[in-house]
C-alpha cells in the first residue's frame, strides 16, 4: 500500500478517460452540463469529437447513451450520482439495464462528502437501487489507484456499469501494481479478532480504525469491497468463519447498500453478528466533509467503536 498521497477519484477517472480514449476509438463520453465537476473537460478537449454535453437534461443522456451504445459505441455518461441513480432512474432501468447496452454511468459527487452543497445532493440511495437492476455490475473504488485500475477493466467488459466517484480528495491506498480485480475483494490488512469490509472512500476509515484498535489489542481484518456487484461472497465467508464478526462501513445509506449486500449473503450462507456503519436513514446537510463524517457517525472512530462492541455483545 502507498498511504500519504490524495486524490479524488473523479479526478482519477479523468486521467482514466484519456488514457482509455486513446485506446478505443469507440469510446465516447457523455455529461449533462458538469464535466468541469465531473473531470471529463479534459477529454472533451482532446477528443471533441467524442465527447457530448447534453445539457442539464439526464434522462435525456441516458436514453442517446443506450442509443449510442446499441449502435457500438463504449459509452461513459457523467454527472453527480444524485441525478444519475436518482432522476435518471427510469430511463437506466430501461433503456440501459433492459436492453444491455454498453453504458458506463459514472457518477459523481456520491455521499456526504459532498459537502456543502447540502442534503439535496448528498446521495445515499445510488448503490441500492443500482444493485437491484439485473445486470447492473456496480462499481466504488476506494482511492484514485483502484479508481484507474477499474475503469480500465469496466470499459473493457461488455455490458452496463455503475461507477460511484467521490468530490473530495482521499489517500492513496494502493500501489500501482495491485491486483485489483471487478468481482474480488481485496484484503488490505489482515487480522484474526474482527472483519471490516469497506468501500469508496470508508476503506482508508477501515484501515485508520484498525489502527485504533489494535492499540487495544483487537487484530482487525479489512476488506475493500470495491464491487458491490457481483459481490465476493468467498471473501466474506472465508471472514465470517475466521474472526468473530463482519463490520461494514459504506458512505451510504445502511440500507440496501454494502451492509445490506454483504448480511445477504452471510444470513444465507454462515450467520454471524454484524455491524453496520454507514448514513443511518437521515437526510445529510451542508457542511465540511470531515465535519459531516463525524456528525453523521461515519469516521474511523466510529468503525473502531462499532468493533469493539461487537466484540463485546455475547
Amino acid at each position: 500500500m502507498v498511504m500519504g498521497l490524495n486524490m479524488a477519484t473523479r479526478q482519477a477517472y479523468g486521467q482514466a478517460l484519456l488514457e482509455l480514449g486513446a485506446k478505443h476509438q469507440n469510446l465516447v463520453v457523455m455529461d449533462a452540463d458538469l464535466s468541469k465537476s465531473t473531470m471529463t473537460a479534459e477529454f472533451w478537449k482532446t477528443y471533441p469529437d467524442r465527447f457530448f454535453n447534453m445539457g442539464i437534461a439526464e434522462q435525456n443522456m441516458m436514453a442517446a447513451a443506450a442509443g449510442l451504445a446499441v449502435s457500438g459505441k463504449i459509452v461513459c455518461a457523467s454527472t453527480f450520482a444524485m441525478f444519475a441513480a436518482g432522476r435518471a432512474f427510469e430511463i437506466i432501468r430501461n433503456s440501459i439495464g433492459y436492453t444491455k447496452a454498453n453504458v458506463k454511468i459514472c457518477a459523481t459527487h456520491a455521499g456526504i462528502t459532498v459537502g456543502e452543497d447540502g442534503a439535496s445532493h448528498q446521495t445515499f440511495e445510488d448503490i441500492a437501487m443500482m444493485r437491484t437492476i439485473p445486470g447492473m455490475t456496480v462499481i466504488n473504488p476506494g482511492d484514485g489507484v483502484s479508481t484507474m485500475i477499474l475503469m480500465r477493466q469496466i470499459v473493457a467488459l461488455d455490458g452496463p456499469a455503475y461507477i460511484r466517484l467521490g468530490r473530495a480528495s482521499v489517500p492513496i491506498v494502493y500501489n500501482e501494481n495491485a491486483e485489483i480485480e471487478i468481482g474480488k475483494g481485496n484484503c488490505v490488512k489482515d487480522g484474526k479478532d474482527v472483519t471490516i469490509i469497506a468501500t469508496g472512500i470508508m476503506v482508508n476509515q477501515a484501515l485508520l480504525a484498525a489502527k485504533q484498535l489494535q492499540e487495544k489489542n483487537i487484530d482487525a481484518r479489512v476488506i475493500d469491497m470495491h464491487t458491490i456487484k457481483p459481490i465476493d461472497e468467498e471473501i466474506i465467508i472465508k471472514a465470517a468463519r475466521e474472526t468473530r464478526g463482519i463490520i461494514t462501513a459504506e458512505e451510504h445509506s445502511i440500507i440496501g447498500g454494502l451492509g445490506s449486500a454483504v448480511a445477504e449473503v452471510v444470513a444465507s450462507r454462515f450467520p454471524v453478528k454484524m455491524a453496520f456503519v454507514g448514513q443511518q436513514d437521515t437526510y445529510g446537510e451542508s457542511g465540511k466533509p470531515d465535519e459531516l463524517l463525524k456528525k453523521y457517525g461515519m469516521t474511523a472512530e466510529d468503525i473502531a467503536c462499532a468493533a469493539e462492541k461487537l466484540g463485546r455483545t455475547e
